[in-house]
């Protein structure tokens, strides 16, 4: 099997690298192109790099921004944030970016993926769900969010990672809306639960907050990619703010010691 990535992800408002929790209450850290020369040092194995307010204000992706980011960047780097067409995909692509993420426009036109596929490969495309708890005292399993947790989408999640994987997405990343920013570990039921039915590549975000909680991601669901936010901005109780990442030699051996015990199972 694929060797898991360990993977930050950025997130960008008001051209800020910024960290939320739950979707909620953005909180300023610095400047995205200073941690992308950071990471590069760590030799992180990739990036994500999601634009918030693309979306929900109807623009179109920061081009000049991605342009300066794809040119810094050192690792592959993923991409995503306002995009609805596969020409700016494309465009994407061509200034250096690896892979093209997208959310809402692919919820919304499945047949997106399908146009992004033809004209980049869908090793290029990925789709991202991000998933929230139902809530009530009867309530069981997750529902499907776009727009930062504020539009709700009436699918099924795993309906819609069958839908995405058959029009064309080559990853699939799986977002845990009540896990973001809180440090306290993965959903690793939901990440379990999932396995099964993600037959691509997939990533899983939201709650990470120490390698030990990366590792029993990959130990428990076997996931290629461990994505994390605020476990690599942020260090001790009072979140001071101090871009970390593991090691080479961490890196190898806590991959190593979690795919040993997936392949257990």
């Amino acid at each position: 099997m694929l060797r898991p990535r360990i993977i930050p992800c950025l997130l960008i408002h008001k051209g800020g690298l910024v960290k939320t929790q739950a979707f909620k209450d953005a909180r300023y850290v610095g400047d995205p192109i200073n941690a992308v020369k950071i990471f590069n040092e760590k030799e992180a194995d990739e990036l994500m790099v999601i634009d918030i307010d693309a979306t929900v204000n109807k623009v179109e992706p920061n081009f000049d921004l991605i342009a300066k980011l794809a040119a810094e960047c050192q690792m592959p780097l993923c991409y995503g944030g306002g995009i609805t067409t596969a020409h700016q995909v494309s465009r994407i692509i061509d200034m250096g970016v690896e892979k093209v993420a997208v959310s809402s426009a692919a919820i919304e036109r499945p047949s997106l993926l399908s146009e992004m596929a033809d004209a980049v490969g869908s090793q290029s495309v990925v789709a991202v769900a991000d998933l929230r708890k139902k809530t009530g005292f009867f309530a069981k399993g997750y529902e499907v969010f776009t727009h930062n947790g504020e539009k709700k989408h009436r699918i099924d999640p795993a309906q819609l990672i069958l839908q995405f994987q058959e029009a064309g997405a080559g990853e699939i990343v799986i977002n845990s809306i009540d896990r973001d920013g809180v440090m306290t570990g993965y959903d690793l039921g939901l990440a379990k639960e999932l396995q099964s039915i993600v037959k691509v590549p997939f990533t899983f975000l939201g709650g990470a907050g120490s390698f030990e909680h990366i590792h029993a991601l990959i130990a428990q669901s076997g996931v290629v990619g461990a994505a994390a936010g605020s476990f690599f901005v942020f260090k001790g109780k009072y979140r001071a703010v101090l871009i970390s990442y593991p090691t080479p030699e961490q890196k190898r051996k806590l991959c190593h010691s979690a795919l040993n015990e997936f392949k257990k199972m």
